[in-house]
Parts: structure tokens; sequence; C-alpha cells
């Protein structure tokens, strides 16, 4: 496979857009629990924090739409309901919590003030930065990444050379699914839909005059190398968390244990720079989520300026109040949310990727109905009713391990798909 440079800068992009600062604490804390079993965990998490989101950008290289076409076939209204829970979340919990986490591994550490102080200036600034569309950030975020990762391949490489691979106990009675729901936890999936189509728009304005499959070729080399580099980091901080088990009390938070590890392996004032770094990666993510969401909301208001002030207040108005909460809380909260809207966001990305004659019109409404439908039990399971549900998970193929959905949709597709087949002319 030739690899041009417009291929590397691709993959380049993509890679930033799908490597937040949040990411950072969840797979050292994963590894931290894994034992010798991380590997099985690596997998788990990279099904659904690397995998899927790839496959969601390939799906808008087909499309070559917005978060709206992804689900049209479907019906208009589904896809304006989706697109609108999609953007709801992302205000309401992601964008939060790139507050709290700066605050635990940026401003605590060094100033001791309350969270609710950090996040009131944090999303104040935010405001200011989406009211005016600063391309300031877009100057930062060319050098943040980049930053970001030459630290963590230094401190990857120190544990590696420095840690014999003992492993300790195993915490997680699934690891693969622990792995894939922790996945979850990035929103990289609905970044991919929600981002994605912007990355597509920048390809075709650059090129053009290129053919459809150039094109097309050019994103889907970009996303298996973005996807590679993800892989190898999220693997790396996994193994690393593994090996530094004895380290660190095992009540340690993701944000404490990724600030102890960073400390142990490049010293108090590195550390302090990647933690300024994860903060100005933080911030620009917020911007990020509140502008996309704003745009979304002055569309549908005939670009009303009005309804982007507006959205752009309430998304920052959210985060004061969501953000001062810690990491840990704000990751136990969006957990219901993600049990709902993650399987038919995985559902539309696979049904957008498939071949045309497989995802026919009728194959999407009952895939995704089907989706839906065995979604429930995992939500109300994750919002406290988890002894009631486990009675009707245990008729359902994996429902104990809150992927009750995945073989129903899977058997719908196959058994439509036939019945359509069966109908054709031979």
């Amino acid at each position: 496979m030739k690899v041009s440079k417009e291929t590397f800068i691709t993959a380049f992009a993509l890679f930033s857009l799908f490597f937040g600062a949040g990411n950072l604490i969840l797979p050292p804390f994963l590894g931290f629990r894994s034992g010798e079993l991380w590997w099985v965990v690596i997998l788990g998490f990279c099904l659904s924090a690397v995998m899927i989101p790839i496959l969601g950008i390939l799906a808008h290289a087909r499309l070559q739409g917005t978060l709206f076409d992804l689900g049209k076939k479907v019906s208009p209204t589904f896809s304006w309901v989706y697109s609108f829970m999609i953007y709801a979340i992302s205000i309401a919990l992601p964008s939060p919590r790139t507050a709290a986490v700066t605050h635990e591994m940026a401003i605590a550490p060094v100033f001791q003030t309350s969270s609710i102080l950090t996040s009131f200036i944090y999303f104040l600034m935010v405001f200011i930065f989406v009211i005016n569309r600063s391309k300031i950030l877009n100057v930062i975020g060319k050098w943040l990444t980049p930053s970001i990762i030459l630290i963590l391949l230094v401190v990857i490489g120190s544990t590696l050379f420095s840690f014999e691979f003992h492993f300790g106990t195993i915490a997680f009675n699934s690891p693969f699914t622990d792995g894939v729901l922790e996945g979850y936890q990035t929103f990289d999936a609905i970044g991919a839909v929600v981002v994605g189509g912007v990355i597509i728009v920048s390809i075709n304005l650059k090129m053009d005059d290129a053919p459809y499959n150039e094109k097309k070729t050019l994103i889907a080399n970009a996303g298996w190398l973005a996807g590679l580099g993800l892989f190898l980091i999220y693997a790396g901080l996994i193994l690393t968390g593994a090996l530094m088990h004895s380290e660190f009390d095992e009540a340690i938070s993701r944000t404490a244990l990724l600030s102890g590890i960073g400390k142990y392996a490049l010293g108090s004032t590195a550390n302090l720079f990647l933690s300024i770094l994860v903060g100005l990666a933080c911030f620009t993510t917020a911007v990020g989520i509140i502008t996309g969401t704003a745009d979304f909301v002055k569309y549908r208001f005939n670009n009303s300026q009005m309804a982007y002030t507006l959205t752009a207040l309430i998304g920052c108005i959210l985060g004061v109040a969501i953000g001062q909460f810690n990491v840990g809380y704000i990751i136990a909260v969006a957990l219901p949310a993600l049990m709902f809207i993650y399987p038919i966001t995985i559902v539309l990305i696979l049904l957008n990727v498939v071949p045309e004659k497989f995802a026919s019109t009728r194959v999407f409404k009952w895939v995704v109905f089907t989706t839906v439908l065995f979604s429930i039990p995992d939500f109300l399971g994750s919002i406290g009713y988890r002894d009631s549900i486990l009675r009707i998970s245990e008729w359902i193929p994996l429902g104990q391990l809150s992927m009750g959905w995945v073989l129903p949709a899977l058997a719908i597709f196959i058994l439509i798909n036939i019945k359509i087949g069966l109908r054709q002319p031979s």
C-alpha cells in the first residue's frame, strides 16, 4: 500500500480528533485492575474505542454527509431525535468532564482551589472562545497532540524497561466486556459520527477535482493508520497501568493514577508539564463540542445567531454545574446514557459500512428497533434496577454482560436479509 503525504496528514488529523485528554485517564486505570489478562482488556477496549470510531469515519466517507444522514434510512424523525440526543449528551457529559479532568490534574495539585471555581472560570473562557470562534485553538492544537504523544511514549518506554512483567490480581469478572464498556466512556464513536463529517468536508474541499474512489481510498488508508496509532498508545498505557499495580493504592482514582504514573516516570517538573498540556487539550475539546452543538442548533433555527449564542450559554452553564464534580462521579453518571445511545451508534455505523445490498431501509428500521429494544434492560440496570433486570437478562444471550443487544440485532440483520433475498427473482 503506497502511503502519500496527504494520507499521513489526514491520519494525524483523525488521530488528533479521537485522542482527547479524557481518553488518557481510562487506559492506565483499566490496566491497573486487569492483572495478567491485560491483553484481553486491550482487545475489548480497542474494539469500542478504536475499531468502531474508525469504521465511523469510513461510514462518513461513503455517505459524504452529516450526522443526520447516518440514520435517515430509519426515518427523518428518528434521525433528528438521534442527532439531538447525541448533541445533548455531548454538552452534558464529555464537555463538563474536561473541566473535572483539568481541575484534578492541572489546577488542584498546584493551587488547591475549589472545583466550582475552576469550573466557572474554565467555562467562562470556553464561552468567550465559542462566541468569538477564535483560531488560536487551531494553532495550539497542532502542537498539543504531538507534545502529549511524545511524553506518553517516554512514560510507556520508561515503564517497559524499568519493571519486570509481574501482574497483580484481576478485578474484572469479564475482562473483554469490561474493556468494551470502558471504551464507551471515550465517547469516540460519538466523536466519529459528530465530527467525522467535518473531516470529510475538509478533504472534499482540498481534493475537489479528485475522483470519489481516490478520496475514499485516502480516507480509508488514513483511518487505518490513525487506528494503528491509537491502538499502540492505548495498549501501551494499559500495559503501563498493569505493570505498576504495586506502586499505588487500590482505591486510587483515574486522574490520580495517571498523575502518579507520570510523576514516577518523568519526575515532578515534567509531570507538571504533562498536566498543563492535558488541561489545554481538555479546553480545546470543550470548545469544539460546544461550538459543534451550537452550530447544529443554529442550522435547525434558520441560521439564527441568537440560537447559537443561547446554545453556547446553556452548554457552558451545564459545564459549570456538572464539571464541578469529580471525574469518577461524572463517569458513573454518564454510564446510563452510554448504555442506551452507544449500541444505537455502533449499529448505525456498521449498517453504513456494510455493502448497500445488505443495508436496505427495511434492514435499518428493524435492526435499529431491535437494538433500542434490547438496550433498555442494560439502561435500566445501569440506573439502579439491576436485581429486577437480572431476571430478564438471564434469558438474553450476553445480557448479564450488559451486551444483550448484540446477538438479537445480528440475528435480525441476517433474517431480514435472508427474507429480502428469497423475495428477489433468481
